[in-house]
């Protein structure tokens, strides 16, 4: 199983990013992405079944990022509208191979390489 993810930069505030990742390797029930930012505990972003609609999001990411995936490719997406300084880290992608909708990082099967965010302010 492989998970790349890419589209990370500098932007500044107000500017919105798309971040992709590419899975491979076997087919996966459950996606994510999570974020750490310096001398902080990795938290959750947001989370969608692989088939269906549902999907879950942090509380201060609700309404600005859009977690999605285009099942042609296996890729997955995090679009992020209107960034603050505050989302500023590197962000990952991970997969389950379950059906189990979770924003606990420590369920999470596969795991990218991450890919940084810096947002000026």
């Amino acid at each position: 199983v492989q998970l790349q993810a890419s589209g990370g930069g500098l932007v500044q505030a107000g500017d919105s990013l798309r971040l992709s990742c590419v899975a491979s390797g076997r087919t996966f029930g459950v996606y994510g992405w999570f974020r750490q930012a310096p001398g902080k505990e990795r938290e959750f972003v947001a989370a969608s079944k692989w088939r269906g609609d549902r999907k879950t999001y942090q509380d201060s990411v609700k309404g600005r990022f859009t977690i999605s995936r285009d099942n042609r490719d296996n890729t997955l997406y995090l679009q992020m509208n209107m960034l603050r300084p505050e989302d500023t880290a590197v962000y990952y992608c991970a997969v389950r191979v379950d059906y189990i909708l979770t924003s606990s990082s420590s369920s999470y099967h596969y795991w990218g390489q991450g890919t940084q965010l810096t947002v000026s302010s």
